[in-house]
C-alpha cells in the first residue's frame, strides 16, 4: 500500500527523500535575478564606477569647455559652438591639419614600408639575424626623450655632425631645424624612424602565421617572388596590415612628444601638429575652449578614419 505525502512535506514512502520544494515566483520561468548573479554584480559594480568616473567625467567636462570661453581655473561665459567655428575659419588650424595629415600619411606608410622589408628581410638566412634584430628593437624600446636629445644632436645646429657632412659634400649650409621646409621632413623622417620596428614587429607576426606550402605551390605553377608577393602574401597579411594603419594612425595624430621635443612645433609653425595647436592655445595662450574644441575635432576624424579602415578588415576574405 502506497503513502502520500501530506501537505505538510513529510518523506515519500517510496523515495523517502522530502518533496523538492517549488521554485520561488522571482527565479520562475526565468524571471528575476538569482542570488549568485546579484552577488557578482555588487562585486563588479565598483570598478564599473570607478572606470565610469574616469572615463566620462572628463569627456563630461572636456565637452562644457568647449562650449564655454573661459580657462583652466575659470568655465567662463557660455558661447555654444562659437570656438568650434572660430577654430574652423583659423588659418593656424588648417596649417596644423595639413601638416598633421602630411605627418600621419609619411608616418604610417613610410615606417610601413620599412618594416614590411625588414621582416622580409629577416625571414632570410643572413648572418647575424638575432643580433639584427634587436638592434632594431632600439629605436622603439629608446625612451623617446633619448631619442629626440640625439637627433638634436645630430641636426640642430649648422656644426652637427649632419650638416657638417652636408657642407663638405657640397650640400651648403643646411640648417635642418631651422629651415621650415627641412623642419618638416626631419620631423616626418624622425617619426617613420622611431615606428617602424612596430610595424616590423606587426608584419613579422602576420608573415609567420602564412603557410609555406602556400608558396612551394605557387612556385611549382610558375609564380615569381614578385607574383607570390602581390597576390599571396599582402592578402593573407592584409588584416593584419589594416589593424597595423589603424593604430599607427592613432599613433601619429595624437603624437604630441615627437614633435614638440625635435622642434616644438616651429619654426613659425612649420611643425605644428593639431595636438600641438591644442596644447597651445591651452596651456600657453590659455584659450581653454578653442583647444578642447581642436581636441574634439581631432577624435571626430580618427573615429571617422578608424572605422573606414575596420569595414576593411571586416570585408576581406581569406581563403
Amino acid at each position: 500500500m502506497r503513502t502520500l505525502t501530506d501537505s505538510g512535506g513529510a518523506p515519500s514512502a517510496r523515495t523517502g527523500r522530502p518533496p523538492a520544494t517549488p521554485r520561488s515566483a522571482t527565479s520562475a520561468g526565468g524571471r528575476g535575478l538569482s542570488r549568485r548573479a546579484i552577488t557578482m554584480i555588487l562585486l563588479v559594480a565598483p570598478a564599473l564606477i570607478l572606470l565610469l568616473l574616469i572615463n566620462a567625467y572628463p569627456l563630461v567636462v572636456a565637452a562644457s569647455q568647449s562650449v564655454h570661453n573661459g580657462t583652466l581655473i575659470v568655465t567662463g561665459e557660455f558661447v555654444a559652438l562659437t570656438n568650434y567655428a572660430d577654430v574652423l575659419t583659423s588659418p593656424r588650424f588648417w596649417s596644423a591639419a595639413r601638416f598633421t595629415l602630411i605627418f600621419t600619411v609619411v608616418g604610417v606608410f613610410g615606417s610601413w614600408l620599412v618594416g614590411m622589408g625588414l621582416a622580409l628581410l629577416l625571414r632570410t638566412r643572413i648572418p647575424g639575424r638575432g643580433l639584427f634584430k634587436v638592434l632594431l628593437m632600439l629605436p622603439w624600446v629608446v625612451p623617446i626623450v633619448v631619442s629626440a636629445t640625439a637627433w638634436n644632436w645630430l641636426v640642430g645646429t649648422a656644426t652637427s655632425p649632419v650638416p657638417t657632412a652636408a657642407a663638405k659634400l657640397g650640400f651648403g649650409e643646411l640648417t635642418f631645424l631651422a629651415d621650415p621646409t627641412l623642419a618638416a621632413i626631419t620631423v616626418c623622417v624622425f617619426k617613420v624612424w622611431v615606428s617602424f620596428p612596430f610595424m616590423m614587429l606587426m608584419t613579422s607576426a602576420a608573415l609567420a602565421a602564412v603557410d609555406a606550402t602556400v608558396y612551394e605551390a605557387a612556385g611549382i605553377d610558375g609564380a615569381s617572388r614578385r607574383q607570390q608577393f602581390v597576390h599571396i602574401t599582402l592578402p593573407l597579411i592584409s588584416r593584419s596590415t589594416y589593424i597595423s594603419w589603424i593604430l599607427m594612425t592613432i599613433f601619429c595624430v595624437n603624437d604630441f612628444p615627437t614633435i614638440y621635443l625635435l622642434t616644438g612645433g616651429g619654426p613659425v609653425d612649420a611643425t605644428s601638429s593639431l595636438v600641438v595647436l591644442a596644447y597651445r592655445s591651452v596651456f600657453q595662450d590659455l584659450q581653454t575652449g578653442p583647444g578642447v574644441a581642436i581636441a574634439f575635432l581631432m577624435t571626430l576624424v580618427l573615429v571617422i578614419i578608424s572605422t573606414t579602415l575596420y569595414r576593411q578588415i571586416r570585408k576581406v576574405d581569406i581563403a
